[in-house]
Formats: structure tokens, sequence, C-alpha cells
């Protein structure tokens, strides 16, 4: 029993049971993980998987358990090897923090710059995704750390921390008769097109659930992962926006006027989250700081650790 053929199973797995997929993901050929998981199976006496021919169909019933023990184990060599990186050069390595669009667009510029000048040495980088993606990436080792407002904190094998919190404004031309309202109302908005996030992204479930709590059907002409492309669409015309309010410069949409709509659609917590049971390097837990100045490495480890509770902001 080696370590390659434990990685090999996991991979299987992951891949759907597609030993191509598994193989090209492993740099290898899929005879070779085929072999490599025979040779577990010879040694474990029992099959991990169940088969059609030559192709893998499903787990078989001592296989989950099996599958499930494999994850721990990789994952923990995977800590001994990050606890040896941590006490060989504290101040070098590489760092992947996966996160959405808005995020790295808004709120992440002056943290990524202020890390990059404390750890010049590190390779620092930005993965993005919607926000099951991200928690996937750091579920598979693919990603340390994961940013992001939605879904995070509802995948039990990791553990979401709050980071901030924010809320949405609506986004006019600037003669658009919202930009005059009182006090914008969610009838007031239902009467016009609207432009704004797609569905995974970006607090859009607490729109969405706003307007049906009131029995309404807004007109969302256009979905969009980006504020600038909402932005850009209101612009012309197509519509009215609802973008974070993190997302708008007065400054640089001299053509647009943000109205506050927090009264509307409540406040959002956008969230760090490392896998349960990892081992952070020391400029993981840095990195976390600089974004959420409350996320200490004490907090962070007794969190980790289960201890203390789980707070929102």
């Amino acid at each position: 029993m080696n370590l390659q053929q434990l990685r090999y199973v996991r991979e299987a797995v992951r891949q759907n049971l597609n030993l191509t997929a598994a193989a090209n993901r492993l740099f290898t050929s899929q005879p070779g993980v085929s072999r490599q998981i025979k040779e577990l199976e010879d040694e474990l006496g029992m099959k991990i998987f169940v088969r059609r021919g030559k192709r893998l169909v499903a787990l078989s019933e001592p296989g989950k358990l099996v599958v499930e023990i494999i994850g721990r184990v990789l994952d923990e060599t995977e800590n001994l090897r990050q606890v040896g990186r941590e006490y060989h050069d504290r101040d070098s390595g590489s760092l992947v923090i996966a996160t959405t669009h808005t995020q790295a667009r808004y709120s992440l510029p002056l943290v990524v710059t202020g890390f990059k000048r404390r750890y010049p040495k590190v390779r620092l980088t930005l993965q993005q995704g919607n926000p099951p993606q991200l928690a996937r990436m750091v579920l598979d080792g693919d990603a340390d750390i994961a940013i992001a407002t939605e879904s995070l904190d509802h995948v039990p094998q990791l553990l979401a921390l709050p980071g901030y919190s924010w809320t949405h404004c609506v986004v006019v031309p600037a003669r658009h008769p919202l930009a005059r309202a009182p006090r914008l109302t969610l009838e007031d908005l239902a009467r016009y097109p609207i432009i704004t996030y797609d569905p995974a992204f970006t607090g859009r479930t607490h729109i969405d659930t706003a307007f049906a709590a009131r029995e309404l059907k807004p007109d969302i002409v256009l979905s969009a992962i980006d504020a600038d492309v909402i932005k850009t669409y209101v612009d012309l015309g197509m519509g009215v926006g609802i973008v974070a309010a993190m997302a708008f410069d007065a400054r640089r949409d001299k053509r647009l006027r943000a109205i506050e709509a927090g009264h509307l659609f409540g406040t959002n917590t956008t969230r760090v989250a490392v896998r349960r049971g990892a081992v952070l390097r020391g400029y993981a837990y840095a990195f976390i700081e600089m974004f959420a100045p409350h996320l200490s490495r004490p907090v962070i480890e007794k969190a980790l650790a289960g201890e203390g509770e789980l707070y929102e902001l």
C-alpha cells in the first residue's frame, strides 16, 4: 500500500469514476490508474469499486468507508508537509485564494498589495469561480482559502468564518425617476426591468427572497457575475441595476446614481473558509487577518479545534 494508490482512488471518486479524467488530473495514464487501484484492492482483499466490464460504476459498501479513511490519511499527510514547510522556511511558499469576481475586484486589492509587501517570497494566486466551485477547490486541495458571500457556510467540511458585512445598492442613470424617490420600495423597483447578479453570486438569494416575500415578480432582464457589466447595461438604459454597494464608485461612475437598498435586501456577510482539520501556514493566517482583522490566528485556531463560538457580524 502506498500514497500513490490512495491518491488514485480519491481522484477516481472526484472525477465521478471516470478513470481517463482521473489520469489526466494526475498526469499519468488510464491503465496505470486502473492497475494501481486493482493492486490496492488485492492487498485489502476487497473491492473498493463496483465494475461493469472494465468501467467503474459505483463504490462498493466497504469502498465507501475506505474512501472516507483515504481522505483523512491524505489530508493528514498534507498537514505533515505543511508543518515541515512552516518550520523550514516561514516566509516562502505558495498561497491560493479562491474567490468571486466581486471580492477579487473590490475587496482584495489592498489586501493583496499589502500581503505581497509583507511576504514577497510567497507565490500568491487568485482563482475565480462561483461559490460552489470555490468550496470544491478548497476541499480538493486546489486552494487554501475561499472567500465568498454565498454557499460556503453550507458545506460541513469547511470552517466558514464571517469576514465583513455589506449591503446592496440600486444603480440608475442620473436622470432616472428612481433617483428622485424619497425612499425606495420593492414596488418601485418592480416597475422597471432589473439587471443584477447571477443567482449563485453576491447576495442574490437575499434579492430573490425579498421580492418573493412581497409576492412580487421582478423582470430580471440580465444576470451577470460582474458589477461592472451590470453598470454598463444600466448606463445603456437597459434597466436598473442591483449591485453590492462596494462596487459603486461615485468618481468613476459619474453618469450613474446609487440608491442605498439595505432596507430592502438586508445585510450580507462575506465569509472566509478553510478546510476543517487543515494545517495553515503562518502567512495564510496573516492573509486572513489582513482581510478581516477580527479573525486573528488564535481565533481561527480555536475555531478549527472546535473551541469557542462561531459568531455573526
